[in-house]
């Protein structure tokens, strides 16, 4: 149906350890995102944030309940068959950006397509679309040494979009960027958001950056606190300077 959710977790809990060990790191849990949202999940560490992305992002199976994306029973799917969900709908983007150090953007960015399988001449022009996208053309061939930490960031996104996902998952994607840097990538990841369409879905701590979200999902103690709209969301950023000091 068209009105179904992209994504839905129905009662969902996660436990690890057992007896006297036992953690219960998510509490039942219920969220429904539709495609084309921008979503902030924020709480205190140990509140449950990053169990849930992980189950969403497809790393991790809940201990109970129903993970439903596109209206598929991911918890019933196997471990490669979720693998080849991750790769044809979603994209990921961390704090500590996880480029391969000798490597140039462009075949950074390729990484996730030559991993799909896909041609070197699909890859090539793929990533070079991607690093166009988010700023970086003309910069394809520099090593992550040669970016400064923005730049990195957004080669990082540049891969996380390069399969075309359906939604990008980004950990505390400006955690080890100063504030301006930050202010240029949340300009940017609205900018996907809006321009392309892709279901955003990013864990931060940072209130400055979760404004820029359209809906705010706050964690505690293992179970969803508030679940609110933003009524004012953070529309524009300081302009974009991509010849950064590296």
């Amino acid at each position: 149906m068209a009105d179904t959710p992209l994504i839905q977790l129905l009662e969902v809990s996660q436990r690890y350890g057992s007896g006297a060990a036992e953690l219960l790191a998510l509490k039942g849990i219920s969220l429904e995102i539709a495609a084309g949202e921008f979503v902030a999940i924020m709480g205190p560490s140990g509140s449950g944030k990053s169990t849930a992305m992980n189950i969403l992002g497809c790393l991790d199976t809940p201990s109970s309940g129903q993970y439903l994306f596109k209206g598929a029973h991911v918890e019933a799917l196997s471990r490669d068959q979720r693998a080849r969900l991750r790769r044809r709908y979603l994209g990921f983007v961390f704090q500590g950006f996880n480029l391969l150090a000798r490597t140039s953007a462009q075949e950074n960015v390729e990484l996730p397509l030559l991993y799909r399988g896909d041609d070197a001449k699909a890859r090539r022009a793929a990533a070079h679309q991607a690093l166009q996208d988010v700023g970086l053309a003309g910069w394809e061939q520099h090593t992550p040494a040669e970016l400064s930490g923005g730049q990195q960031q957004r080669v990082a996104i540049a891969r996380a979009i390069v399969t075309q996902p359906a939604v990008v998952l980004a950990d505390e994607p400006t955690g080890n960027l100063d504030t301006q840097r930050s202010h240029e990538i949340m300009g940017l990841m609205m900018a996907l958001n809006r321009d392309h369409g892709i279901t955003v879905l990013m864990v931060t701590h940072e209130p400055d950056m979760a404004a820029y979200a359209r809906r705010m999902v706050h964690f505690v103690d293992g179970r969803i606190a508030k679940d609110l709209p933003n009524p004012n969301p953070t529309l524009t950023a300081p302009p974009t300077s991509v010849a950064e000091t590296v």
